[in-house]
């Protein structure tokens, strides 16, 4: 049997990157001829393809566009506060594009630098929290429980240090950075992981303070408090600072 005619890759190419589809010229697709990505487009093609006759790449289908505009523009612009350059890296690296790592190792020294020098300013974390202690005669057994970590401060500065974990839901004025909040909090209740953030961009502890919240209070506690617990209720705030 004569070999089965293989199809031609068109020059507008439909695909689908992990479930995200994308429309794209092969010319940028294969504009990097050393690269992996144009290897698999520019040989006769072995891709399979969805349901609907699009190409099939099993990758990050989101991370895909920042490849695709690199490959198109020469220059890589990720968004404010972007947090997963590792894994840029590792879909840069498999699709063999020696410029994008590059451009992503730039992008990644010029914020280092961007945030010592010139976002300078104050973060004040506060959580108010108390003791779970341990039943059945183990009442001398302590547990400490969080059940917010409130964080305060510009909102750029704390859109900056705490991404994706940074709760601004109770906060009215969506959208506006160039202003101050203390209405933000943090998605985990991990004072310690928001303490490594701060320490990673750069700030250093100011001042702290502390105080008991309810010790001793004779007023009616609420349904599903526990008295013993409510004895140990504390708040602290942490002010750090950047120069």
């Amino acid at each position: 049997m004569p070999d089965q005619e293989v199809e031609a890759i068109p020059s507008v190419v439909e695909l689908n990157v992990g479930g995200v589809f994308y429309t794209t010229a092969l010319t940028t697709l294969t504009r990097d001829t050393d690269s992996h990505l144009s290897a698999i487009f520019s040989e006769k093609p072995t891709l399979a393809k969805d349901a609907k006759g699009k190409y099939f790449l099993d990758r990050d289908g989101v991370l895909f566009r920042y490849v695709l505009d690199f490959l198109r523009n020469e220059a890589l612009v990720l968004p404010e506060g972007f947090r997963e350059r590792e894994r840029l890296r590792q879909e840069a690296n498999f699709y063999g594009l020696p410029g994008l790592v590059k451009a992503i190792q730039e992008h990644e020294d010029s914020s280092k630098l961007k945030a010592v020098t010139t976002k300078r300013g104050y973060i004040t974390v506060g959580y108010r929290g108390s003791f779970a202690f341990g039943r059945d005669g183990l009442a001398d057994v302590k547990f400490r429980k969080l059940s917010r970590i409130l964080v305060c401060g510009r909102v750029a500065l704390l859109r900056d240090v705490f991404g994706e974990t940074l709760n601004e839901s109770r906060d009215p004025d969506h959208g506006v950075t160039d202003r101050y909040t203390s209405r933000f909090f943090l998605k985990h209740s991990f004072i310690e992981q928001a303490f490594d953030m701060l320490q990673e961009q750069g700030f250093k502890l100011a001042s702290s303070c502390g105080s008991g919240t309810a010790g001793g209070s004779a007023e009616q506690l609420k349904p599903g408090v526990d008295s013993e617990e409510n004895r140990w209720n504390h708040y602290n705030e942490f002010v750090f600072e950047r120069t």
